[in-house]
């Protein structure tokens, strides 16, 4: 009996052993969940070019886009930049009859550009613009913070339908007083989007300065030349008559 007895406390040891070695194995393959990595833009103390990316709507052809994305932020009186990667937008939006989206947006929603277009008559523009984003901070200590704005406008970017509105100068627009953005170059088109190439170019008036003061400060020196040459050719000459008549 006494053997039977420590028998049976030897195999309650042996499988407490074995049972505990099995709980350590186990809590070893489980690892704690790693925390999912949220992408958040990195901001730059320096202004740069911002790449150049192409969007279309997804689904229905109705707007395209080619232009540079920057965004400026404005922390302590300081200004940051952020350029928009066209690798990392997701496109989306929707197309309507009278109203279409276009709406760029990063991964985890860290930073969104959205463009509302209107359609009355012939005519197409830009009625509204959003955007926000949500970079890592920009100094130690600092938390983490969202900078948003808004831009009503009544015809921003207007063209006619089947054209295109482009612009090589830079347009900077004013969402609040924390965040700008920044789009050079510029052209898109909506609605009436086909196949291949932009419709018609309708130039901003930026462009049109830019192409056209020279054009007129050349001719304005020149005008200047001919009349000076000639008041002095006329001088020249009424010298030479009064020397004849001597």
């Amino acid at each position: 009996m006494m053997l039977k007895a420590q028998t049976g406390g030897w195999c309650l040891i042996i499988l407490a052993i074995i049972a505990g070695v099995q709980l350590q194995e186990n809590e070893r393959s489980v690892q704690p969940a790693s925390e999912p990595h949220v992408y958040r833009p990195a901001l730059q103390p320096t202004e740069t070019a911002p790449p150049i990316g192409t969007y279309k709507h997804v689904g229905k052809s109705c707007i395209k886009a080619t232009m540079g994305v920057q965004y400026i932020i404005i922390e302590k009186k300081k200004a940051w930049y952020y350029n928009l990667e066209p690798s990392r937008v997701r496109t989306g939006g929707f197309c309507g009859e009278e109203a279409a989206v276009l709406s760029l947006t990063l991964p985890d929603n860290a930073a969104r550009l959205q463009l509302t277009f209107r359609k009355k008559g012939n005519m197409f523009y830009v009625s509204n613009l959003t955007a926000h984003v949500s970079p890592l901070p920009v100094c130690q200590g600092c938390s983490n913070k969202t900078y948003s704005g808004v831009l009503t406008n009544g015809k921003l970017f207007a063209a006619a339908d089947g054209q295109s509105f482009k612009c090589e100068s830079e347009n900077l627009l004013l969402t609040s007083p924390e965040l700008r953005i920044r789009l050079v170059p510029l052209h898109i088109q909506a609605f009436t989007v086909l196949k291949g190439p932009y419709g018609k170019e309708v130039e901003c008036w930026a462009d049109f300065t830019k192409r056209v003061i020279p054009i007129i400060l050349g001719a304005t020196v020149v005008g200047l030349f001919l009349i000076a040459l000639t008041t002095f050719l006329f001088i020249k000459d009424r010298h030479r008559e009064g020397y004849d008549r001597l």
